[in-house]
């Protein structure tokens, strides 16, 4: 089939609000977008389907974890390049699901699986990589902080099945904030602050990039290692303080 003209193909994937959409990634608004758009109309002249694609993604974001497990610079360059390939593809499906109408429940939930899958592994490579393979703190720290992750993101989740099950629309991004005015005013002083971006995949990969260039440096694992309590204590703050703003916010009402 002939390629779409870019700009008749932007209009559609790329719809008014959606690159300024609270949802969508800040590597995203950067530079993925414009590299997703090419890609896309590329894969619009395959007859790979959007849940294919999806489903590429998902073992794109596991084997970033799985790539810390690799000692040296090389292993954490590895991971940073499949998480890059995890958000061009988490790009690509949705925008070629848009551009052909063909959505589905099992696109959501295969994308929402490749989150939790993605964020998690990079986390337990993380510990892995920080313990040279043993069964020490650091491994343990890795695993909690998979934990945390997972929990940050279900607990984001379940305010959509809580609002489907009980009839309710799709929450809006107003309905975040929090009730409280002091609530409301610290949510946005911790969002200044961006610690919350530590533990997405995608900013955990080019943070241990840089602790490997340390690493290497120093000649041992001192700067990877304290990262891994960092980002691990960042979670499990992050946690009960998630909850609580979901709590606080509209979201629920």
């Amino acid at each position: 089939m002939p390629k779409v003209p870019l700009e008749e193909l932007r209009h559609v994937i790329h719809p008014p609000g959606k690159l300024e959409s609270r949802a969508e990634h800040w590597a995203g608004r950067l530079y993925m977008r414009s590299v997703s758009l090419r890609v896309t109309r590329l894969a619009l002249g395959t007859r790979f389907s959007p849940n294919q694609i999806t489903a590429v993604m998902v073992v794109a974001g596991v084997l970033s974890g799985v790539a810390l497990v690799l000692p040296g610079l090389g292993g954490a360059v590895l991971s940073v390049v499949f998480m890059q390939l995890y958000l061009l593809l988490d790009c690509v499906d949705g925008e070629v699901a848009r551009w052909r109408r063909q959505y589905s429940p099992l696109g959501v939930y295969l994308d929402r699986l490749g989150a939790y899958l993605a964020d998690a592994a990079v986390m337990v490579g993380m510990g892995v990589r920080a313990s040279e393979l043993g069964l020490d703190p650091y491994l343990v720290a890795g695993l909690a902080a998979a934990i945390g992750v997972l929990l940050l993101k279900s607990s984001s989740d379940l305010v959509h099945v809580a609002r489907s099950d009980s009839g309710m629309e799709k929450a809006t991004d107003q309905s975040v904030v929090p009730r409280s005015t002091g609530l409301a005013r610290i949510r946005r002083l911790t969002s200044a602050v961006g610690l919350h971006r530590l533990v997405n995949g995608i900013e955990c990969t080019l943070l241990l990039l840089v602790t490997a260039v340390v690493d290497l440096a120093l000649g041992d694992l001192t700067a990877t290692r304290v990262v891994t309590v960092g980002v691990t204590a960042i979670v499990w703050l992050l946690v009960p303080a998630h909850v609580v703003s979901i709590v606080a916010s509209s979201r629920l009402k």
